[in-house]
């Protein structure tokens, strides 16, 4: 038996029609290379995995990791990648708007040159960002622009979700990697600990056929949550740094809300102030869902039960914050200081509270048959 040379990480969800074309486009361009393709699968509710298996019964190329109660392209990725032993690893998109011709020229390029990484780039001559509209080309570009605060590496293109990695490289760097949101080829140029090794080789984006952009707020905040792992991971965690952002929208929220019902509508101070909590609470605990826990996110009758323990934490969180800001000022510190070192242990309580009780581990969470998504 012939030892693949070359491993085609792939990770999908809900591209069941994507499978095929995309096989016989790789049967096409690596022939002559050694080589397999491993699906990674986020348990596609269109039956991705389960048509990519029937697939993988009469062609030994193919392989599928179907993930239970795990979610996120980039982890996706750093699993599939550590389930092949061969040498060299690509990684691409499943949804046909990556350039699997130009695998052949990467992969020889990345053994020619001692490198570590040979990268498909849209943004040097010979490339292009296809149909891409407008705001979505200036968001890339923001994005690379940000990506050298915590890259330290020149790539014209670090949102490029196409590259060919040196194994030897990977598993220098797997360690550090955080496995957080989409842009894994930034994560992992990022953990390195020395200067990456690189290459680039020009390709154009292609139009989408099938499926839909993956390209939405909510990755972009997990393309700041990536940045703030890199730069002040060992410090705050940047789950917790979100939730922050969310806590402090929920008090300007709560502000408008008071200033409504009390100045504008003159309902009694207490009720107004009752009113508010409950609305700033509901508001946090919906951003939340669908931003810092969006790899945990809550959905049918699991938001109920969520939403419950979530304002048990905020009104326990609530009294420990009155009662330490009041120790604080009955013993000599300033009001402002010792408000804010209320806050501040509040904000930690609700944090690490509801991190283990609304939003518990997925595993916990997608243990019930028939998930919906």
């Amino acid at each position: 038996m012939v030892p693949v040379e070359l491993a085609v990480i792939i990770p999908t969800f809900k591209e069941r029609d994507n499978i095929e074309p995309l096989l016989e486009s790789l049967r096409l361009s690596l022939r002559g290379i050694e080589y397999e393709v491993i699906f990674v699968d986020d348990d596609s509710p269109d039956g991705t995995a389960a048509a990519t298996r029937a697939i993988s019964r009469t062609n030994p190329r193919v392989r599928v990791l179907q993930r239970i109660g795990r979610r996120g392209l980039s982890s996706a990725c750093l699993e599939g990648m550590m389930a092949t032993a061969a040498p060299y690893i690509a990684v691409m998109d499943g949804d046909l708007q990556h350039d699997e011709r130009i695998l052949p020229a990467m992969l020889s390029q990345l053994k020619a040159g001692s490198l570590d990484l040979v990268v498909a780039t849209r943004n040097k001559e010979g490339g292009g960002m296809g149909d891409f509209a407008g705001h979505r080309v200036r968001l890339s570009h923001l994005g690379r622009r940000l990506s050298r605060i915590v890259s330290h590496t020149d790539l014209s293109d670090p949102m490029s979700g196409f590259f060919v990695v040196d194994r030897n490289f990977l598993e220098e760097v797997i360690h550090s990697a955080s496995g957080t949101g989409f842009k894994i080829l930034l994560d992992l140029v990022a953990s390195s600990r020395r200067p990456v090794r690189f290459a680039e080789v020009p390709y154009t984006f292609r139009k989408r056929i099938r499926g839909t952009s993956k390209l939405d707020i909510l990755v972009g905040i997990e393309y700041l949550q990536l940045l703030l792992d890199k730069t002040i991971g060992k410090l705050i965690p940047p789950r917790f740094f979100i939730f922050s952002m969310v806590g402090t929208l929920g008090m300007l929220l709560s502000i408008c809300v008071l200033y409504l019902l009390f100045s504008v509508l003159a309902m009694h101070f207490a009720m107004a102030q009752a009113i508010t909590t409950f609305v700033a609470m509901t508001a946090n605990f919906f951003l939340n869902n669908s931003l810092t826990y969006r790899d945990r996110r809550l959905r049918g009758r699991r938001v109920v039960m969520g939403l419950l323990t979530f304002y048990a934490a905020c009104f326990v969180g609530a009294v420990v914050s009155v009662r330490i800001a009041q120790f604080l000022k009955d013993n000599g510190v300033p009001w402002y200081l010792a408000g804010a070192c209320g806050l501040a242990v509040g904000a930690v309580w609700n944090y690490g509270v509801t991190s283990i009780t609304t939003w518990r581990q997925a595993r916990e969470r997608w243990s019930t048959p028939g998930r919906q998504n």
